[in-house]
């Protein structure tokens, strides 16, 4: 049987959150421990709780931002996710500054979201497609990315490690990458772990976006 992961919603709008709920206490691997329905609930829950994972509104009351902040800066091996209605890039880079593993936009179906939510869980790292491609095409233009670290892949990385990288760029998971490289899912979670230490970034959009500019690098060669 696969663990159980222990989750709260915290939602201002009652009939969404209860349909978040109910759609992930339906899967078996899930149980949603708490809800809440502003910022200082959420903390409170997940002081009183320590859930594996807890689901943020950023739009809510007293900011799912700063609840992310509060949170991770006390309980850290809580899991953070936003989902959220909002298609802002600044939120976006303000939720993965607070550690946020996940960002979701709430037109998302609930199979889908539990795909995530269950993706996320297993130590990936989420962002809607459509805002994803936003701040690569951002970072791209604005030359934000680490470009010595783009220059110098060559000699920082593997060719496994490399291949691993081009294919995070392209958005899968770590269970896709295992399958499209003929390894183990564990392997690759070591391989990824490998090269955000060797690219100095903290989680895998960012190095997302250093893979982003390399084949941009190898393209323009």
């Amino acid at each position: 049987m696969s663990e159980i992961n222990r989750i709260v919603v915290i939602d201002d709008h009652p009939i969404w959150r209860e349909g978040v709920v109910t759609t992930l206490n339906d899967s078996p691997d899930f149980d949603v421990v708490g809800q809440g329905e502003n910022a200082d609930q959420a903390v409170k829950l997940v002081a009183e709780l320590l859930p594996d994972l807890v689901l943020l509104d950023v739009s809510m009351p007293g900011g799912g931002i700063e609840a992310a902040q509060k949170i991770n800066s006390t309980y850290p091996v809580v899991t953070i996710v936003m989902l959220t209605v909002s298609e802002s890039e600044d939120d976006v880079r303000a939720a993965l500054k607070s550690h946020a593993r996940g960002y979701i936009l709430k037109g998302v179906g609930g199979s889908e979201l539990v795909r995530i939510v269950r993706q996320i869980c297993s130590g990936d790292t989420y962002i809607t497609p459509s805002l994803a491609t936003s701040l690569l095409v951002e970072s791209s233009e604005s030359n934000s990315v680490q470009n010595d670290a783009v220059l110098n892949l060559p000699e920082l990385l593997s060719e496994r490690e490399r291949q691993i990288l081009e294919k995070l760029s392209i958005g899968l998971s770590n269970k896709e990458i295992a399958e499209k490289t003929h390894l183990s899912e564990k392997t690759v979670k070591h391989y990824m772990t490998n090269i955000m230490q060797k690219l100095q970034v903290r989680n895998r959009v960012q190095a997302a976006l250093i893979a982003h500019e390399l084949l941009k690098v190898d393209k323009e060669k």
